[in-house]
């Protein structure tokens, strides 16, 4: 008899998680949409990715909705885990970090909590796993993760030994021009300082901060691929978030990769400009203090190539991650999602940061591959990185929370035609909205009464303001009028707060 009860105990969790997929899902931080070599920029090296991608769905124009804070990583990353939009994910105030403060008029009332992403996945039997950068509180991360290490800040602040400079900000330049990204001495992502779940007294709680002396990229890859390695044979599914602080500043990588892009090889982007021709309402951020004004070609040509050794040593670890899932005998029951948080200017409009409302910056990559999905597949649908919630619960037949805001992808994964989003609305605090089309984009600035019109057809680089031009006076009524909409529909604090200009 006991024996009878110990092969049902033991065949329970088998009948119980039969056929459900694993989840991977990897997120970079600040990595620009055109920023993997084998898909859209042969100039930064990326073979990981490249090898992910001829395998995966590629989405080409997958955007980010905006912040309602000046960290649009927090806002992002809340959107993400609570699948609500830009102006109803900040009511959830029980998960939100410290710097996901709301700005003027964007700003809501109430307060509310949702059902988080990986919480939907644990409570459907799933080991659920977090390594890396969170940006949301402590009480979210235990709410949603059943095992979790190396929890870390949302970025790494470089400084001299003595902690008196950051010589990572305004560079290069006289005075900080003995700081290398490889030096370890510099801290930042070299000494990255993290917390884990921990059991303490039979109950789970986040364990004390600790530094790690490895760059911050290397560690979390370590900890994916010790999950993996303890996932080999095991029966139980699991959702892993693997998110990586590269390529957010300071762009630290070791020579080997930072000697891939000397600088004065480095292309200069086509959109290039010493400085953004007007205040956007974020010029003055820390993001945009990181290189002096203006924006010389030299100093763009060392961002750059920092930024992408960042990210081809990224990709390296990125590398680990496949090979240990590959190794553990789950590959093929797994579902791979890349994505990043947005993406960054790096020396594009005059601009270095991601507060602006260019594609370079509201746009990010992503592809999913994994089982019953074709690969090498590329979908040109206007989709948000969110979506990806209500997605991976419906591919792994779990029931989508009613709170959830963004649709699911998974027609569009499935090679159907359609289904994806009309216009893409974007916000940023109280300073940028906006509505994009196919062809067209219109940028509204609240603050100061000016609008922009570009034609994403003839001007994929956003280079020239048609605002004023007298033969697309129809299309802008047009895009005024459905920006006006989109506000309404979501709920945009700032439409009642002030009338329009």
């Amino acid at each position: 008899m006991t024996r009878l009860l110990l092969c049902l105990f033991l065949a329970g969790p088998l009948t119980a998680w039969a056929g459900k997929p694993n989840v991977l899902f990897i997120i970079a931080d600040d990595q620009a949409p055109l920023s993997i070599g084998g898909v859209n920029n042969p100039e930064v090296k990326t073979p990981n990715l490249d090898r992910l991608a001829k395998r995966s769905v590629l989405f080409s124009n997958c955007f980010n909705q905006g912040s309602w804070s000046g960290a649009v990583c927090v806002a992002s990353r809340t959107m993400l885990i609570t699948g609500q939009d830009v102006f109803r994910a900040p009511r959830n105030k029980p998960y939100l970090d410290k710097w996901a403060n709301s700005r003027g008029a964007i700003a809501v009332e109430g307060s509310t909590e949702a059902k988080l992403w990986p919480e939907v996945f644990r409570e459907a039997g799933y080991e659920t796993f977090l390594t890396g950068k969170w940006h949301n509180n402590h009480y979210s991360a235990l709410k949603g993760f059943s095992r979790a290490k190396a929890i870390a800040k949302g970025m790494y602040e470089t400084f001299d030994p003595d902690g008196s400079k950051k010589p990572g900000y305004d560079r290069p330049r006289p005075g900080n021009d003995h700081w290398t990204p490889w030096d370890r001495k510099f801290t930042g992502h070299w000494a990255p300082f993290v917390r884990d779940i921990v059991i303490r007294d039979g109950e789970r709680e986040i364990g004390k901060e600790y530094t790690v002396r490895k760059h911050s990229s290397e560690l979390f890859a370590d900890h994916a691929v010790e999950f993996l390695r303890e996932a080999k044979g095991k029966a139980k599914p699991f959702f892993m978030y693997v998110a990586f602080n590269a390529p957010h500043d300071p762009r630290q990588a070791p020579k080997k990769f930072v000697d891939m892009y000397p600088p004065d090889k480095v292309a200069i982007p086509a959109n290039y400009l010493p400085e953004h021709p007007f205040d956007n309402g974020a010029i003055k951020i820390r993001d945009e203090a990181l290189a002096p004004f203006p924006r010389t070609k030299e100093v763009v040509r060392v961002h750059r190539s920092e930024y992408f050794a960042i990210i081809t040593h990224m990709d390296h670890e990125i590398g680990r991650i496949l090979r240990a899932l590959k190794k553990s005998g789950r590959e093929k029951d797994t579902y791979v999602v890349f994505t990043a948080d947005h993406g960054l200017a790096v020396g594009q409009h005059g601009l270095m940061g991601k507060q602006n409302p260019y594609d370079h910056s509201i746009r990010m990559p992503f592809m999913i591959s994994g089982p019953g999905l074709a690969g090498n597949a590329t979908v040109n649908e206007k989709i948000y990185m969110q979506s990806v919630y209500p997605t991976t619960c419906e591919l792994a037949g779990l029931k989508v929370p009613g709170s959830v805001d963004f649709k699911s992808i998974l027609p569009l994964v499935k090679g159907e035609q359609g289904g994806g989003e009309e216009v893409i609305f974007n916000a940023y605090i109280e300073t940028q909205r906006l509505v994009r089309t196919d062809r067209y984009k219109l940028v509204h600035y609240p603050k100061i009464g000016r609008n922009q019109l570009f034609d994403l057809k003839k001007d994929p680089h956003e280079t020239k303001d048609l605002i004023d031009d007298p033969g697309l006076k129809a299309v802008k009524t047009k895009l005024l009028e459905a920006l006006r909409r989109k506000r309404e529909e979501l709920g945009d604090g700032l439409l009642a707060a002030k009338p329009e200009n």
